[in-house]
């Protein structure tokens, strides 16, 4: 009998060929048994062999996307993303959006303090969310390479003051458009869509490891209020965070974290505390 918890597929070159039909029956044994199947890059294929990916949208390396879709007309491929969350299956890109992808995975079983340690020892950027794009310009985003290295961990460290587009800018001497073109090439996002993640990984951390009140994390992550707090935590997360601290507590971690719905770059700021 299958007791594993979760059954991760790697790919390799040779994976979008013939599958191997024991390898097929234990992925799909595992998944009726209840584990959490996540495939890597071309394991997506298995998956997919296996009949899992049927009716589902999911993701794998932008040279094999075509190549999936053709092959398993059922499967809703989506080549623009590092990685997609389906609950009790989970789909990557590339290895590199693997080990995104296996962050996400830290960060719902045990926490955002245990995943951010992890990415920290790992020198990877502690959350990038799953539809972010596969390709963006390959700019170290923890380095010294880039035209945000000093500016990033600045705003990390004031997130709750307010903070507009136009103030950023001003900090690196830059025009907004420059400023959101550099944004985009480091991060994939827009300066508020890259603000607004930052607030909510905070607030992640502080609902997980604090007592402090929904409104004390509204006021230290920018929210400015428990209100504004909780549309774009629920927007996020897929719950409120009264509910999110609950469930964290009770050893019951939500099986989704859903991207940071677009925000647009309008220069203005997110609700602040008075």
């Amino acid at each position: 009998m299958v007791t594993a918890h979760t059954v991760i597929v790697p790919g390799s070159p040779n994976t979008p060929g013939k599958q191997p039909a024991d390898l097929v029956e234990a992925v799909r044994a595992a998944h009726d048994a209840g584990a959490r199947i996540v495939s890597v890059c071309a394991g997506a294929f298995v998956l997919a062999a296996a009949g899992l990916l049927d009716g589902r949208r999911a993701t794998t390396h932008w040279l094999y996307a075509d190549l999936l879709a053709a092959r398993y007309p059922h499967v809703n491929v989506d080549p623009d993303v590092l990685y997609v969350d389906d609950g009790d299956i989970l789909t990557s890109a590339g290895k590199l959006a693997g080990i995104d992808m296996c962050l996400h995975l830290v960060r719902l079983d045990y926490g955002a303090a245990v995943a951010n340690d992890l990415a920290r020892r790992l020198i990877m950027p502690p959350l990038r969310d799953g539809d972010q794009a596969q390709f963006i310009t390959p700019l170290a985003t923890q380095g010294i390479d880039h035209a945000l290295a000093e500016l990033l961990p600045w705003v990390k460290a004031h997130l709750d003051e307010p903070l507009t587009v136009v103030d950023l800018a001003r900090r690196v001497n830059m025009s907004t458009r420059t400023l959101s073109r550099h944004f985009n090439a480091v991060t994939g996002k827009t300066p508020l869509q890259w603000l607004l993640t930052q607030r909510i990984q905070q607030a992640h951390e502080l609902l997980e490891t604090s007592t402090y009140s929904i409104e004390q994390i509204a006021a230290q992550t920018g929210m400015g209020t428990a209100a504004t707090l909780r549309r774009h935590f629920s927007r996020a997360v897929g719950m409120p965070p009264d509910a999110y601290r609950r469930a964290f507590r009770a050893g019951q971690v939500p099986v989704k974290f859903r991207p940071v719905a677009q925000q647009e770059s309008r220069g203005e700021a997110l609700p602040q505390a008075s």
